[in-house]
């Protein structure tokens, strides 16, 4: 079996629908959560891949939660070793930063579903498979790394998804949700969404419209992304 770690920033933002086609590639996966996390106990140990899960706070609150830190060292001593590492969200804010590039506030907060502007790059790369809305939830964006490829935007977004080398994949979209599992969102952050006037039900609907053909969409771009590394 190959080792897969998943860093949690809230216990609700998982794997979601990646679980299934990552254990069919032959993945264990191991979860931790960064807010409690002793991240000097994870660079001794070699992960296949590495996946960097969402959350609602910023790259830039360091101060308020300082497991940041930590956490932007283990990502920089991993791309050193050039290890295997999928960011999504805050994730890919986290590849992002750790790369050098600026996090920033996006030109507007996305919250739902809404279709990839894929790159001539994002076309001939594993994000093909995303033909139909994918979901979004994001206050925050991040500039192009230096040396990294651009693969897909938003209208909002320019900057949704990156590639560096031939092992990093930074997504700021999120292809792991499902309609079951976005329940949970709705009540984590029931706050943002009221600050936004965004109903549940509006979401929830979308959901049960969009969730199923992103699930089989986004396996079958897991699938070809893993088969490169």
């Amino acid at each position: 079996m190959k080792s897969l770690l998943a860093i949690r920033h809230v216990p609700f933002e998982d794997l979601g629908s990646l679980e299934a086609p990552l254990a069919e590639a032959g993945y264990s996966f191991r979860y931790v959560d960064a807010p409690s996390m002793d991240f000097a106990r994870l660079t001794q140990a070699n992960w296949d891949l590495l996946v960097v899960l969402g959350g609602p706070i910023g790259v830039d609150e360091q101060d308020d939660y300082p497991f940041l830190r930590d956490e932007l060292q283990l990502l920089e001593d991993r791309f050193k070793r050039r290890g295997p590492t999928l960011g999504i969200c805050l994730g890919a804010q986290l590849v992002a930063h750790a790369l050098g590039a600026r996090v920033h506030k996006a030109r507007a907060v996305e919250i739902g579903w809404k279709p990839l502007k894929l790159t001539a790059a994002g076309q001939d790369s594993s994000l093909q498979y995303f033909t139909s809305p994918v979901f979004h939830w994001h206050g925050d964006a991040f500039d192009l790394p230096a040396g990294a490829r651009l693969l897909a935007s938003t209208e909002n977004c320019p900057h949704q998804a990156f590639s560096f080398g031939g092992t990093l994949l930074a997504l700021q979209f999120h292809p792991e949700v499902t309609a079951r599992g976005l329940e949970q969102w709705y009540v984590g952050h029931t706050g943002e969404l009221r600050k936004h006037g965004l109903p549940v039900a509006g979401l929830r609907q979308e959901a049960a419209r969009h969730a199923p053909t992103l699930a089989r969409q986004s396996a079958e771009f897991l699938r070809e992304w893993l088969s490169l590394l």
